[in-house]
């Protein structure tokens, strides 16, 4: 389950494209905290530590604004496309109790039976969670399974409290022989008989 992350926020006055440049150059990143009703505050955190916690998906950080403690979702990070700076961050607000929808990552373990390929065909799937209690990725286990077998987002095991939103039918893995090798065995069955 993902971690809350602490960084402090500082008020920002001016705004632009040239207030957002100066920010970046002293090692700060403008982001706008929005969500549940309140006006959005524009605020400028500290970049390093923003983009060490920015590496996990779904990151909760519980952010200090003038003394203030607010738990925020990472919803958006804008990053130059050539350099990968981070440019820009939406922070959602977010309560206790409160469940909230985000993309999570699945990672496929196991492996599938010998001569086939586990393909994953899906990287992410959408899910509504607590919002405290957000996984950093869910598990898809392809250990033993043969040619033709799939794996769709309904037959994933899902973190307690967690619910599926849309399709239960979306492929998330496919099993299947790597093409050639069908007929490189013919061939080879061939040949022997040649012999």
């Amino acid at each position: 389950m993902s971690e809350t992350n602490q960084l402090v926020a500082t008020a920002r006055e001016s705004f632009g494209k040239g207030a957002a440049r100066k920010l970046r150059a002293v090692g700060q990143t403008p982001a706008v905290v929005y969500g549940h009703g309140t006006d959005p505050v524009h605020v400028s955190v500290e970049t390093h530590p923003l983009s060490l916690i920015i590496r996990h998906a779904n990151a909760i950080i519980e952010l200090d604004i003038a003394g203030r403690k607010e738990l925020v979702l990472v919803k958006d990070v804008q990053k130059d496309p050539v350099r990968q700076v981070i440019e820009h961050v939406d922070l959602l607000v977010v309560k206790k109790g409160e469940t909230v929808e985000v993309e999570v990552p699945v990672h496929v373990v196991g492996e599938s039976f010998a001569g086939t390929n586990a393909l994953q065909e899906l990287n992410t799937i959408h899910l509504s969670v607590p919002a405290t209690d957000i996984p950093e990725h869910v598990e898809v286990s392809v250990e033993g399974l043969e040619e033709g077998a799939h794996i769709v987002t309904g037959d994933i095991e899902l973190p307690k409290g967690a619910s599926l939103l849309g399709d239960a039918d979306l492929l998330v893995v496919n099993v299947v022989v790597p093409r050639g090798a069908a007929s490189d065995e013919e061939e080879t069955a061939g040949d022997a008989a040649a012999e």
